[in-house]
């Protein structure tokens, strides 16, 4: 997503972002540099820090003060990908192979919480309260929509507000918050701050209920994981919501879901029963009003150049395939 010319405003950053990464988490511990490591190899969209570095664009040409913040904000994004993939038991990701596959669970824990503790280092450089304030508040709440969708799992009385609830935290918030930060450090107007926020918070939504509409119908080669792999840990995402209320093989679909051995193994089946309704329809209806809601803050920035850029990623949002 890099290549896109929507990021073309910050390429030499997204360049620098590249090389400060593995910098960033080398370690004098063979294992740990290489298990640390291993993830930013395998590339990535680098949603975050793009967009703390777009929002800082707006007040400023010389973006070197965000790098830090960027940063750090992909690498507590990374942390949390290499967490999730030992509690999901995930073997692949980006299409190679997990931090867990390669190196266990152990090693991944240990590799996580050194990655999250570097990122730390790195925004504690800027001495701002602020912003220190902003990203302990989501990281709390992130951790707790994880807990969240764990308590959810195959439980299908759950409805549309638990759903929303989860996707909040597990990805708009974090892509909130850098649209928030790269404002902070650029020193914008209160008011304009906010409507960064909100832009990243909505356009978050968008972006999670995509990437749900995706695991049920996307190519497994372009989305480089396992499609299918919601249903098979019991995750109810918002088009197994629409078919559990519509379907006419609903009472059949709810018994499979709630049934984790069914889940494993009639994946197939379950993912069938899901696109014979509407939920896919539905759910691309949802990622557009998020998309359109996000565009809308934008009226409250200046008139500047790479306003076009941040409206066009929503555009391109809801047409992903990865």
């Amino acid at each position: 997503m890099a290549n896109f010319n929507f990021f073309n405003p910050i390429s030499t950053e997204m360049e620098l972002l590249e090389q400060e990464l593995s910098k960033k988490l080398d370690s004098r511990i063979e294992l740990l540099n290489e298990s640390a490591v291993h993830l930013i190899k395998a590339g990535g969209k680098r949603l975050r820090p793009a967009f703390a570095l777009l929002s800082a664009h707006f007040y400023m040409d010389d973006l070197t003060e965000v790098i830090p913040l960027a940063v750090g904000l992909e690498l507590i994004h990374m942390a949390s990908l290499v967490h999730d993939d030992v509690i999901d038991n995930s073997q692949t990701r980006r299409g190679t192979e997990t931090v867990k596959s390669a190196w266990g669970n152990r090693v991944s824990i240990y590799a996580g919480d050194f990655i999250f503790a570097r990122a730390l280092s790195l925004i504690a450089t800027y001495e701002r309260s602020n912003v220190v304030d902003v990203l302990a508040e989501a990281s709390m709440k992130i951790c707790e929509g994880e807990i969240i969708q764990m308590m959810s799992c195959y439980n299908v009385k759950l409805g549309l507000k638990n759903y929303l609830r989860r996707i909040e935290r597990k990805t708009a918030l974090l892509i909130s918050v850098s649209c928030q930060l790269g404002a902070m450090i650029a020193n914008a107007p209160e008011q304009e701050v906010r409507a960064l926020r909100n832009y990243g918070y909505y356009l978050g939504m968008a972006f999670q209920v995509t990437d749900d509409i995706l695991d049920i119908i996307a190519d497994e080669q372009v989305l480089g994981k396992p499609t299918g792999s919601d249903i098979k840990q019991g995750v109810i995402t918002l088009p197994t919501l629409y078919a559990l209320r519509y379907s006419p093989r609903r009472e059949e679909l709810a018994q499979l879901l709630a049934s984790p051995e069914a889940c494993r193994n009639e994946t197939g089946k379950i993912i069938d029963i899901i696109i014979d309704t509407d939920g896919i329809d539905y759910s691309y209806y949802i990622t557009r009003h998020f998309a359109r809601k996000a565009q809308k803050q934008l009226a409250f920035l200046p008139e500047l150049p790479v306003k076009k850029n941040l409206y066009n990623i929503a555009d391109f949002i809801l047409a992903r395939e990865f």
